[in-house]
């Protein structure tokens, strides 16, 4: 899908290896000769199809994930908590050696929140990342810097699983590390399979406060607490 992407939006000039051999083998690319006799390749009617196929599997996928991001950061409000949606946060690596230096990263968690709190050592930041796709997940889970770096910003890291197309959970507890959460979509409702591991956060780095900051939390938090200014509702 990749290579018919790159295809569609170019000049067609041929690569001439394996996987353009395979595309035209299976009808999905054609070669074009021109009047001066070069050589370009184009998707054929069968690999357009493919391409639009491929494309609208993705914005299902990405629907549902988005959904399934919404509603864990909803949760995280209705807990009493801010929560934020699609931050890129400066994490700190493990050295690759003991006595190398830190490695620095930039992170993008699904959903990060902390409590509504003016104390910092109470502040309990904690990360979730979303998955709908078996495929996503284990891609992810390959990817042990990735998970790292949201332990460093995160008391806590959850991996929220959706369901696939039976309505089945793409994933388990076996699947993900001991030391991160797993909530599952049972039906409409999230349920916890396995606490994640807690670790206290005395200070939050400058820059993810600078961060939270500049970003726009989650609507509904502020609506939903205002009420409490004036008293308990009758």
């Amino acid at each position: 899908m990749r290579r018919l992407r790159e295809v569609y939006r170019s000049a067609g000039w041929p690569c001439c290896d394996a996987i353009e051999v395979d595309l035209l083998a299976a009808g999905l690319l054609e070669r074009v000769r021109s009047a001066l006799g070069h050589e370009t390749v184009r998707l054929s009617d069968a690999g357009l199809a493919r391409l639009a196929g491929a494309l609208a599997g993705n914005r299902s996928a990405m629907s549902a994930h988005e959904a399934l991001v919404e509603q864990v950061a909803r949760e995280m409000t209705r807990g009493g908590r801010i929560a934020w949606r699609g931050l890129s946060l400066r994490a700190r690596l493990p050295p690759l050696a003991p006595d190398g230096p830190a490695r620095w990263c930039i992170a993008r968690p699904d959903v990060f929140s902390i409590r509504n709190t003016t104390v910092e050592a109470y502040a309990h930041p904690v990360v979730h990342e979303v998955k709908v796709t078996r495929a996503d997940l284990l891609g992810d889970l390959r990817r042990p810097d990735k998970r790292a770096a949201y332990l460093d910003l995160g008391g806590e890291c959850w991996y929220v699983l959706g369901n696939d197309a039976r309505g089945r959970p793409i994933g388990g507890i076996e699947d993900v590390p001991a030391e991160c959460g797993v909530m599952l979509l049972d039906g409409s409702r999230l349920t916890v399979a396995r606490a994640a591991v807690h670790r206290a956060v005395e200070r939050i780095p400058f820059g993810v406060w600078m961060s939270l900051a500049k970003a726009q939390p989650v609507s509904g938090f502020d609506e939903e607490t205002q009420q409490w200014l004036t008293g308990p509702p009758a």
